[in-house]
């Protein structure tokens, strides 16, 4: 027969990973948001280290590739 704490723990272990699964985040697929608010986001570096102000290089995009010479 379990000991009262064994069906505690087991409880509680089986409460966390039901949390854990319900709230991992959103469903559906990942995306990049290319609207021009998120252009003004943050970037992960920038979060990371607030006191770095310098903006990372710009990104062509794909539509607008050239050719080198």
């Amino acid at each position: 027969m379990l000991k009262s704490s064994q069906i505690l723990v087991r409880t509680f272990v089986l409460a966390a990973s039901t949390a854990a699964a319900a709230g991992c985040g959103q469903r559906g697929p990942l995306y990049l948001p290319t609207t021009p608010s998120a252009e003004q986001r943050a970037t992960l570096p920038q979060t990371l280290t607030p006191g770095n102000t310098t903006a990372p290089p710009a990104q062509p995009s794909a539509g607008t590739a050239s050719t080198p010479r």
